[in-house]
């Protein structure tokens, strides 16, 4: 049977591999190698780069990530998710110091693979996550706008989405500009519907069709549509000299440095846990792959190329092809290089809006518009988180966004962990104030309501119970300690019952040392020569704050003071 393996099974490293899952693998490679194709060289142009870079990025994905044993199935190279923060970077600092950025980015990451921290990136909120993702796809389609209309983007996020009325009115008067624009629509069009197509044309790439019409219709006469400038490949290799080294002394170089690391990482880390949800084989190694992208940036960086990460398109297509092994993610960066050196020429053909194209239709998946409805629907606070998140990355930019998101993540969490019931009400001679759940410094105000309302309900004794708080922070602590102190200088009797403590002898704060949860212990009738004999290890009856009954003192035991009352 096709696919069969000897008693070792089919291991991640080939061991007890089949001869049909050799052919797949291979034709696996392929497929993943015309679906990376115009997506290194149309990541490598929205980046502001040389399209030859892309293609080194990409090999080095394929021969030096993916021959490392983190995942089976994912597939890396130059990601449109980075595409915006290298062209940023680029704009700022130039290509030539790129590589010391990749270069140190990339050792940062096998750092934190060494020392097990992989796992740490999947402890981020997913509504961060998907809020970065949309707020990455979002200016990646504003930016191709342009050069599918063969215009140039005129800069920031936001300048490209008010320029947008103004592209449009050039495309209307330029003839040329008008078919780059619809090759360019042409392309996003396949995009979504090509899948569909019965049969064996269906299993082709969509971005590989759009790419041949594309270099069909530019090679009418009369088009003059732009098309890539294509070089030699070992020549755009930019090795990295003293003199940007000396670069890392300037704190823009170390945040671009910085930056690098957590995106990139997170990407790859992210995409290894939706590709591991696509197929039953051996599920991701954290670390490991994780080192394997830091090994692979170190690369790219020593020659000049593009950061590479883990992504989702190419992945997709690998395990869609049937792949079982490392070995397809491997072979494909092997083609990319045969093509780039033997097949230079082609490249040149490429019309340049049929990129753009193909990089709008990522940027619109990045975005994901029906996971904001679905958000909203299952968790409206972790909507909020999302939207923030995305807009605060298109406003300003990609790091900043990340962190304001993350921040608002943690202040999501901490105000639901900080669920604190209060219960404030007078019973005769008594102020009772009885709390339970997590007190924080959040709700703080809450706390010092009830307490205010205690205070001024003008009754003789206040009984404070804490027992039922499962977490009381500093804040509320002192608040509720320094309330106590103030009634009881004034003359009122206050009973405080603080979670979790064993009673200080003299402190005058009577306390429940068992946890809220514990069941109450039933208090026993001793024998009559017992009880006179010593007195019970339990409390007695006037013992009141053990039981928590918060129901009133008879007249009789009322008059005759607890020694726990302070």
């Amino acid at each position: 049977m096709s696919g069969a393996t000897g008693p070792g099974g089919k291991g991640d490293g080939g061991e007890g591999r089949g001869k049909g899952d050799l052919v797949t693998d291979i034709t696996a490679s392929l497929v993943v190698f015309l679906v990376a194709l115009p997506l290194c060289i149309g990541v490598a142009v929205a980046s502001g780069v040389p399209p030859e870079l892309g293609i080194i990025s990409g090999v080095i994905g394929g021969l030096v990530v993916g021959a490392v044993r983190g995942s089976t199935l994912q597939v890396s190279g130059p990601a449109a998710g980075l595409a915006a923060l290298v062209a940023e970077t680029v704009a700022e600092v130039g290509v030539a110091m790129l590589g010391v950025i990749v270069l140190f980015a990339g050792l940062l990451q096998i750092v934190l693979g060494l020392v097990r921290l992989g796992r740490m990136f999947q402890a981020i909120s997913v509504a961060v996550v998907q809020g970065m993702l949309a707020g990455i796809g979002v200016p990646l389609m504003f930016s191709q706008a342009y050069p599918m209309a063969d215009a140039r983007a005129p800069g920031t996020p936001i300048e490209n989405m008010a320029g947008i009325p103004g592209l449009l009115a050039g495309i209307l008067t330029n003839p040329q500009a008008m078919i780059a624009t619809l090759l360019g629509v042409a392309t996003i069009v396949l995009s979504f519907v090509w899948k569909k197509v019965p049969g064996p044309a269906g299993k082709i790439p969509a971005a590989l069709v759009a790419v041949g019409i594309g270099v069909v219709v530019a090679a009418l006469p009369g088009v003059g549509v732009k098309t890539l400038q294509v070089g030699n490949l070992l020549d755009s290799v930019q090795v990295p000299g003293a003199e940007q080294f000396a670069g890392l002394a300037d704190g823009t170089i170390i945040t671009a440095v910085l930056t690098f690391t957590v995106i990139a990482s997170a990407e790859s880390l992210f995409t290894a846990a939706a590709v591991d949800r696509m197929h039953s084989g051996p599920r991701t190694r954290y670390n490991t792959e994780l080192i394997a992208q830091g090994a692979g940036n170190t690369v790219a960086g020593i020659l000049g190329a593009l950061p590479v990460t883990a992504v989702v398109a190419r992945s997709s297509a690998n395990v869609q092809a049937g792949a079982k092994t490392r070995l397809s993610r491997t072979l494909h960066g092997l083609w990319l290089l045969a093509f780039a050196l033997l097949l230079p020429q082609v490249l040149a053909l490429i019309p340049i809006s049929v990129l753009a194209g193909v990089l709008v239709h990522s940027g619109w998946k990045l975005f994901g518009p029906a996971e904001f409805p679905r958000m909203w629907r299952q968790d409206k606070g972790e909507f909020a988180v999302m939207t923030l998140t995305m807009l605060v990355i298109v406003a300003t930019a990609l790091l900043e966004g990340v962190l304001f998101g993350l921040a608002a993540g943690i202040v999501l969490a901490a105000l639901r962990m900080s669920q604190t019931v209060v219960r404030q009400h007078v019973e005769r001679d008594t102020a009772k104030v009885v709390m339970a759940g997590n007190a924080t410094f959040l709700r703080l105000p809450k706390v010092i309501d009830a307490l205010e309302a205690a205070a001024a309900s003008g009754t003789p004794r206040i009984r404070l119970d804490l027992t039922g708080v499962t977490h009381l922070d500093h804040a509320c602590r002192n608040q509720v300690e320094e309330f106590t102190a103030q009634q009881r200088g004034l003359g009122r009797r206050v009973e405080l019952l603080m979670p979790g403590e064993a009673p200080q002898a003299g402190s005058g704060t009577p306390v429940f040392e068992a946890p809220a949860t514990a069941p109450l212990p039933r208090r026993p009738v001793p024998a009559p020569e017992v009880a006179a004999a010593e007195p019970p290890p339990w409390p007695t009856a006037d013992a009141e704050w053990f039981y928590l009954d918060t129901r009133p003192l008879p007249e009789e035991q009322a008059q005759a003071r607890s020694p726990l009352v302070g």
